[in-house]
């Protein structure tokens, strides 16, 4: 399985950004898929999360309210809109398929995603 990050860059605090994590495998509708991003020095961060078909979504708390996952399934291709962009988002944003692995389901967890990409750098000045 490859995820191919893009979309990062260095914007203004107040900015807008939009993330895209393209797929490989045919198989990619069938999972669901999250966002996780990670600051010099700091734990990977759950950042959102959607079902295989988009119907349910889940946010970490300090972005709910600005930033927004979707997928296109067809085009084995997530996507994370980023609104109001702050310097606390700095960060290098990973995007990760989820694995059902049994027991509880939270979609929050890194050891939940089987598959990560390499990431995007996203820098936010004030």
């Amino acid at each position: 399985v490859q995820l191919q990050a893009s979309g990062g860059g260095l914007v203004q605090a107040g900015s807008s950004l939009r993330l895209s994590c393209a797929g490989s495998e045919l198989t990619f509708s069938n999972y669901a898929m999250g966002w996780f991003r990670q600051a010099p020095g700091r734990e990977r961060e759950f950042v959102a999360a959607l079902t295989w078909n988009g119907e349910r979504t889940y946010y970490g708390g300090s972005v709910k309210g600005r930033f927004t996952i979707s997928r296109d399934n067809p085009k084995k291709t997530v996507f994370l809109q980023m609104s109001s962009l702050e310097p606390e988002d700095t960060a290098v944003y990973y995007c990760a398929r989820h694995i059902a692995r049994g027991g509880t389901v939270t979609y929050t967890e890194p050891l939940e995603y089987d598959s990560w990409g390499q990431g995007t750098q996203v820098t936010v000045s004030s």
